[in-house]
């Protein structure tokens, strides 16, 4: 081959030579060598320029590429190859119908990362191969007459298989020269935000060593940032982690208030990313202050926060992430539309983390965890983290008709959507005669109709996929129609204008409420807990949904001083501590003035259960063994079980029921039920009653007592 190309055949190349953004690159079969590179590609790969190189320093287009992508590429090389057999060898063949599948192929980009001394991180290429300079001879001897055979006769069954890759073809039996045009696309960022929306999004928590540092790696390559800071908001405090690694992580604690006027609450209260150019010019905070001591100079701040239907400062905030630079002014408009891309990725992964069940192992067990882990670091086999003939304490707040509260919520902000899309079609038909104006309000008052009569699993998605499809795409021509429509539509695009692209008014103040008693009833629920472990160490996990549920394990094999009168402190505690999550939730009601009701539950069992840590799932403990089966299922069903003589619900609001099903269990709880209304938590009027059977578990009891609110 002529290692100089000449210059008359790629003259149509000058145009491209100093463009910025488009890579191109001329390379030879077979190997890949680099012909030639225009600017942009050699910077791209770290090169010396290539305006026809000649053979004494060939660069290879395989070595910037991984073995995966490499064989990426010679797919798509073989392909081409194919193709241009098909060409030069039986054209009439390119009417063929599979034909069209082979075109879609070669025309396909691919996307392969390119490694490069220019930059830290590989750049990814999205790249098209153009063959049309590119010729096939056939050598004799080694030829792949089956293909070739194929070729002659038409035979499409081999030709398709060879197609689809399922028949590999011998290229050492054929000549080919010329070259390839390869043209690309630097994707890295489009590239980068699709792997890290994926991460994020996955059910393994962004708490685990191996996604946060992935995570971390990822966000400072796209943004070419220095490091990541994780600002969680928690009641009144906010946690802050700050590091590029999850084990060199530096934490601090500052306070909600001492956050006032901070460029993250400011970020926050905007509801949207902001650039901080230099902290050194602006510094209203001690955090910040502690920032700018470190070194770093610029941020890019990300708000995560719990979506309302204002988009001013009422959202409350889950979280915020920042990537901090050392430089200052090192983020630009670009990074600010890029990071709002994963807005919705981050802030459902930093919840999922919020939420998880076991963030992190409990103290009470976490020296058998040490344990264990001190074994393996011995080289000593895996063992079984068990703690045997553990008392299971289970206990339930539960938001009584949490889904039915919601889709009355949906159905209020669907039907005011809907009634403001009625609005603007009644002024465009006030302003014009309009036979499909006529229909589309018909069409409207119908939906409003049925959503005022009932509300469906769907509804929430397909209603608004309805006026999206039906109404909104009409807005502007409708903005134009008289003054009466065009303000309908502002009012419609304003009370849409939100995270949610449509009226979210009710679901708002329904969200708003139930994060409030969550809230409430976990920071109740966390005072008591101190006082508990006092009594004994144990394990506790505690679970947010519409409402808070609790599953302690306590027993011999977690403490070693435990004692029966441990056990039954606990348990007595355990009641008290019910009740004043019950209190709780009734001074919330009083002072939001909110219909949510509450119920509250203690599963009794005085038979012991063993507990088991599996790696292979995500939670920390699960019960082992088939007698151990029986509690499980009535602690998953319990709160909707029915009174098996009235069918009404066990569990009614403001009131604590305890389900048991031995004599003897019952003469324990009922002496605690007596300390309780001896200190006026409960009502003297005690309720009872068999249970239904659940999946087969029968003759379970249950006793309720109401609840009484607190002396003023």
């Amino acid at each position: 081959m002529n290692p100089q190309l000449p210059p008359s055949e790629f003259d149509w190349l000058a145009i491209c030579q100093h463009s910025r953004r488009l890579l191109m690159a001329v390379v030879e079969p077979n190997d890949f060598k680099l012909q030639f590179a225009n600017a942009a590609f050699c910077h791209l790969a770290g090169i010396q320029p290539l305006q026809g190189v000649d053979s004494h320093s060939p660069t290879p287009l395989l070595s910037f590429l991984s073995t995966e992508d490499r064989l990426v590429l010679r797919q798509l090389y073989q392909r081409h190859v194919f193709y241009q057999m098909i060409c030069q060898l039986q054209p009439q063949l390119l009417q063929a119908s599979w034909m069209a599948t082979l075109l879609n192929l070669i025309e396909e980009p691919i996307v392969v990362a390119l490694t490069s001394p220019t930059y830290s991180e590989p750049r990814f290429i999205q790249f098209w191969l153009n063959s049309e300079r590119l010729h096939v001879e056939s050598t004799g001897a080694q030829a792949d007459r089956l293909i070739e055979t194929a070729i002659a006769k038409g035979d499409s069954a081999v030709l398709q298989a060879a197609l689809m890759g399922k028949k590999a073809l011998r290229l050492e039996g054929y000549r080919i020269s010329g070259s390839l045009l390869l043209e690309g696309l630097d994707v890295t960022d489009r590239e980068t935000i699709r792997q890290l929306t994926q991460l994020l999004i996955n059910r393994d928590s962004i708490l685990t060593p191996k996604k946060f540092n992935e995570v971390n790696r990822l966000l400072r390559s796209l943004f070419q940032a220095n490091n990541v800071l994780i600002l969680r908001s928690e009641n009144t405090q906010a946690q802050i982690s700050l590091g590029t690694a999850y084990d060199a992580l530096e934490h601090c604690v500052y306070s909600m208030a001492s956050l006032k006027g901070s460029h993250f609450l400011r970020a926050a209260k905007a509801n949207q990313v902001q650039i901080v150019g230099d902290l050194s010019t602006d510094c209203p905070t001690d955090c910040e202050a502690m920032l700018l001591q470190q070194g770093w100079r610029s941020l890019l701040l990300i708000p995560l926060g719990v979506a309302t239907a204002e988009s001013s400062d009422s959202g409350q905030l889950l979280g915020l992430v920042a990537l901090l630079s050392d430089r200052p002014n090192q983020f630009t408009p670009q990074d600010t539309k890029n990071a709002s891309e994963l807005i919705l990725a981050l802030t459902s992964a930093l919840r999922q983390a919020s939420q998880q069940q076991f963030a992190h192992i409990h103290p009470a067990v976490a020296w058998r965890f040490l344990q264990e882990a001190e074994r393996r670091s011995w080289g000593l086999l895996p063992q079984p983290i068990i703690f045997a003939n553990v008392y299971p304490l289970y206990g339930i707040s539960d938001i009584r008709g949490s889904s039915q509260e919601r889709n009355r919520a949906i159905q209020a902000d669907l039907i005011e959507q809907f009634r403001l899309g009625l609005a603007i079609v009644e002024a465009v038909c006030q302003s014009q005669d309009t036979a499909l104006g006529k229909q589309l309000q018909q069409d409207l008052l119908s939906y409003i109709k049925r959503l005022e009569e009932k509300i469906t699993v769907d509804a929430e998605i397909t209603a608004i996929q309805y006026l999206k499809a039906h109404l909104e795409i009409y807005f502007d021509y409708f903005a134009q129609c008289g003054e009466a429509a065009k303000t309908a539509v502002e009012a419609y695009r304003q009370a849409c204008k939100n995270v949610h692209q449509c009226v979210y008014q009710a679901r708002s103040q329904y969200d708003r409420m139930v994060n409030e008693v969550n809230t409430q009833l976990q920071q109740t629920w966390d005072r008591w807990q101190m006082r508990m472990q006092k009594i004994s160490p144990h394990y506790c996990d505690c679970e947010l949904t519409d409402g808070i549920d609790h599953m302690i394990y306590t027993g011999a094999s977690i403490d070693p001083k435990f004692t029966p009168f441990h056990l039954h402190s606990l348990r007595y505690e355990q009641l008290r501590a019910v009740c004043e999550c019950a209190r709780t939730a009734l001074k919330i009601q009083a002072q939001y003035d909110t219909q949510l009701e509450l119920t509250h539950l203690v599963l009794a069992q005085d038979i012991t259960v063993d507990i088991i840590h599996d790696e292979k799932t995500e939670k920390t403990f699960d019960v082992r063994g088939t007698r151990d089966t029986r509690y499980e299922i009535v602690k998953k069903r319990i709160d909707k079980a029915l009174d098996s003589s009235s069918r009404d619900r066990i569990t009614q609001p403001r009131m604590l029921t305890i389900v048991y099903s031995t004599e003897e269990e019952w003469q324990e709880y009922q002496q605690y039920l007596q300390y309780l209304i001896r200190e006026s938590w409960l009502a003297p009027e005690i309720e009872s009653g068999a249970v239904e059977s659940l999946q087969g578990v029968e003759g379970l009891k249950f006793a309720r007592v109401r609840i009484l609110p607190e002396n003023p």
